[in-house]
């Protein structure tokens, strides 16, 4: 049974997770229309870097017991889902230049 305070830090450190989640994806869409484009090395690093560094606090956050394991995957999911998304606007218009 999960008491009111265990309920309210799992929903925000979900709230913290899927922020962190929309930063690198606010991150990433500027690096790819405005400064480089996606097979540079480094924006793959950046890339690497930031979702290594998401991963590691979703997988701290299902240790501690403040969310499940499916909702972390979930937020990765979702942001991997973005990040495709970006690739599709920004991929045509690179290869035109």
């Amino acid at each position: 049974m999960t008491t009111p305070t265990q309920t309210d830090l799992s929903q925000r450190a979900l709230q913290l997770l899927r922020e962190d989640a929309e930063k690198i994806a606010q991150l990433i869409a500027v690096q790819l229309e405005n400064l480089t484009l996606p097979k540079c090395p480094l924006y793959e690093e950046v890339l690497d870097t930031q979702m290594f560094g998401l991963s590691r606090e979703i997988d701290f956050a299902v240790r501690a017991g403040l969310i499940q394991r499916e909702q972390g995957k979930e937020i990765i999911h979702d942001l991997e889902r973005k990040l495709a998304d970006f690739y599709t606007r920004v991929l045509p218009a690179s290869i035109g230049e």
